[in-house]
């Protein structure tokens, strides 16, 4: 041991690394699962490494309010202090490193395996690139501190940051999905940007960071046209500044003097403030602003200067729901330093202030910035001038919208500003105005709306510089789903297990469709879009689940699943209607997973009933008491069933009020505490056809009740059934003697 503690210990090795996308054996969320051999380290926990705990504590000082296992701040601490192994204190360094990149992660578990000093790690992971990021990081630190070799934890920090800042969603979008999430809308990115649905199929709804698919295309192409959208404002008595579009340096400065100086000069479609000068009144001072503008638009407007603080208020659904304020960034001269040092020291230092979507201010750049050089430049300054002790410059005219002033918006200028979105027809407007006092109407102050934006961005709402932060983002979302009760789920029915399962989703969702659904089915049999395969092959992986769920015409999405598919991706939706659980079989094939045994096994199928919405069911085999089990760790109602009439766990249901399916002579009884209700001749009448085994037929009779389909319509859903014929495993007849229970297999 002596020798180990002399030499370095050898980097534990990560075996695999998988990404679990939804609903797993860990947690209900996406997360990455870790295989780590520890080496010799697994006879090294934690307190007998010296200098490690001071050494991780010296790096990463939040440590300490991480409550691990104790359940209280300093829980982790005091793990460390006793003694934990490293693939523990790994799952702690790269949470924190996570937390410190700027995506909170508390969520993360290290198991053990049957190979011994070999763990399974895991820890919650919005994005598959950032994890592995923070994982390759975070095992760096690991073996620095453990080995007390040198380490840049800021630049492991920022190179997780990068990793975020270029494959998650941005702070505008991740909003809106947040605001989705606390009503409960599922969510799915659809490309590698900003591009996500909110709900399921049918009832989806698409947005694409703040347009939304219902942000008319004509209306961005107006937003995209100063002048179009200035003459269309001022025809219904929004006051606008009077402008000129023109073509050349000459016919600007004419403009300015017949429009009435100060003016404005900017690019007829332009963005984001770029080629725009201010409160020109020079010929000079014009021609090169016409210049300037020129380079970043197709035409030139001049427009009559506004006096006033720039505004920037967000119109959703035709009301205003936030406004924030902009005022001029200025540095104060101190007769040593240059321009761009002031604005270093004065504006840049200030920690709002930076380069990625996060900051609320951005970083004002000399050398970046042509306006910043123009005003500097009336100024008889450059970035390498050194102002006189005391002096004033002004360095930013605009830009620096930040200060929330929601509450202080007038009334009739809430109203203007919801005309010009409604009069652009815009569903979500930045609108840019103008005025010395937003608490006041614009006539009265000679206030203007200057630009309407399309797709405005929203962190200036909710981290504004100054003020209250608003809740855009949820604003957004009721706007989209305007109803509060309204989830944008569809119904979906999740199978779990081996035994005849493809045969059960596929009837369950031809049930399902002469209800008067378009039902997606995704199973072995391949990809159904009601009764059109569109797939062939096993589709029960993540990605055809997805196909399904992206699927605008489906209103209902029947899922088989197995053990391998949830080890392998997590299910392929975040919450059912029905979870099926039918057997434990299998196991044989999930040896590589580490899964040896049924009670494992059952570990990995419960996922299906973890998922099942508080107004859903599951719908359980009860011939395996172990899957009846399940019934207390379902957020909804349950549903039995058994090919045994006299089953044990059934009986006991339906004394407590439960419901169950249970078999009769060509048929099958619904049985609900006391009452029965028998549907007969439940035999497949399409030629050709076979019997259907009990507990296939149990089981797809339970969902569909389970979804409140009409009895009367399951019978003829089960007597119209006709799928290609698919081999099946043996298993018992409905209308044969029930097999002997002690000949039943319950895995």
């Amino acid at each position: 041991m002596d020798q180990i503690h002399r030499d370095r210990i050898p980097d534990i090795r990560l075996l695999r690394v998988t990404y679990l996308r939804g609903p797993n054996l860990w947690t209900y969320r996406s997360a990455l699962e870790t295989w780590l051999d520890l080496g010799v380290l697994e006879d090294l926990p934690s307190n007998q490494l010296p200098g490690l705990t001071e050494r991780l504590c010296a790096w990463l000082p939040a440590l300490a309010e991480h409550h691990c296992g104790v359940g209280e701040r300093g829980g982790f601490l005091q793990r460390l202090q006793e003694g934990t192994w490293c693939g523990h204190v790994l799952e702690h360094v790269v949470i924190e490193l996570l937390n410190l990149a700027g995506m909170p992660t508390g969520f993360g578990q290290t198991r053990s395996t049957s190979r011994r000093g070999v763990y399974r790690m895991v820890f919650r992971a919005r994005d598959e690139q950032v994890a592995r990021t923070a994982l390759a990081q975070g095992h760096r630190l690991l073996m620095s501190a453990i080995n007390d070799e040198p380490f840049d934890v800021s630049a492991a920090v920022a190179a997780v940051r990068e990793k975020l800042d270029r494959c998650y969603l941005g702070p505008s979008t991740a909003a809106i999905v947040a605001a989705a999430s606390e009503r409960r809308i599922p969510h799915i990115r659809l490309n590698d940007g900003n591009l996500v649905q909110l709900g399921h199929g049918k009832r989806q709804r698409r947005i694409w960071t703040a347009e939304t698919e219902l942000t008319s295309a004509i209306a961005e192409g107006i937003a995209g046209d100063k002048d179009l959208t200035r003459r269309l404002l001022a025809a219904v008595g929004v006051p606008v500044p009077e402008g000129q579009v023109v073509d050349s340096a000459a016919a600007a400065w004419e403009a300015a003097q017949e429009i009435g100086l100060p003016v404005v000069v900017k690019p007829r479609d332009g963005n984001h403030g770029r080629g725009v000068t201010l409160d020109l009144s020079t010929q000079a001072e014009v021609e090169a602003a016409w210049a300037l503008a020129r380079q970043h638009g197709s035409e030139v407007m001049v427009e009559r200067c506004v006096r006033g603080d720039e505004h920037r208020l967000l119109v959703v659904g035709g009301e205003v729901v936030a406004a924030a304020r902009g005022e001029a960034a200025w540095v104060s001269g101190d007769g040593r330093s240059t321009v761009r040092e002031l604005i270093d020291a004065q504006l840049n230092s200030d920690p709002r202030r930076g380069v990625s979507e996060d900051h609320p201010l951005n970083r004002i750049v000399i050398e970046e910035d042509e306006v910043v050089r123009a005003d500097l430049q009336r100024q008889g300054l450059d970035a390498d001038s050194v102002p006189a002790a005391g002096r004033r410059v002004l360095v930013q005219r605009n830009g620096n919208v930040a200060i929330d002033c929601t509450d202080e918006v007038h009334p009739e200028v809430a109203h203007l500003v919801s005309l010009a979105a409604r009069v652009v027809g815009l569903d979500i407007a930045g609108i840019d105005l103008v005025a010395e006092d937003i608490g006041r109407p614009l006539h009265e102050q000679g206030g203007a709306l200057i630009e309407v934006n399309a797709g405005p961005g929203l962190l200036m709402h909710l981290r504004p510089a100054e003020g209250k932060p608003r809740p855009v983002g949820q604003a957004i979302v009721d706007h989209l789903f305007p109803d509060e009760d309204d989830d944008a789920r569809i119904p979906i029915v999740g199978v779990a297990g081996t035994r005849d399962t493809a045969r059960l989703a596929r009837l369950v969702a031809w049930i399902m469709q002469l209800s008067g659904r378009h039902v997606g089915l995704a199973c072995r049999d391949g990809l159904f879009l009601d009764r059109r395969q569109v797939d062939s092959g096993d589709c029960t992986d993540w990605d055809a689940g997805q196909r399904l769920l992206v699927n605008r015409t489906i209103d209902a999405a029947v899922f088989e699943n197995d053990a391998a598919a949830i080890l392998r991706d997590g299910l392929p939706y975040d919450r059912c209607q029905v979870g099926v659980v039918t057997d434990l079989g299998g196991v044989e094939a999930l040896a590589t997973d580490d899964v040896h045994d049924v009670d494992q096994l059952l570990k990995v199928l419960r996922t299906q009933v973890d998922v099942v919405l508080p107004d859903g069911a599951a719908v359980l085999n009860a011939a395996d008491p172990r899957i009846a089990g399940l019934a207390s760790l379902c957020d909804g109602g349950v549903l039995l069933y058994a090919a045994d009439a006299g089953n044990a766990e059934v009986a006991r249901h339906l004394e407590g009020g439960g419901r169950a399916v249970l078999p009769a002579e060509d048929g099958c009884v619904l049985c609900e505490g006391a009452s029965r209700n028998l549907l007969p001749r439940l035999r497949p009448l399409a030629e050709g056809s076979e019997p259907l085994p009990a507990e296939t037929l149990l089981a797809a009779v339970a969902a569909a009740w389970a979804l409140g389909v009409d009895p009367d319509l399951i019978a003829a859903g089960v007597q119209t059934f006709a799928p290609a014929r698919v081999p099946a495993p043996p298993a018992a007849v409905l209308w044969s003697a029930p097999m002997p229970a002690d000949d039943r297999k319950n895995d």
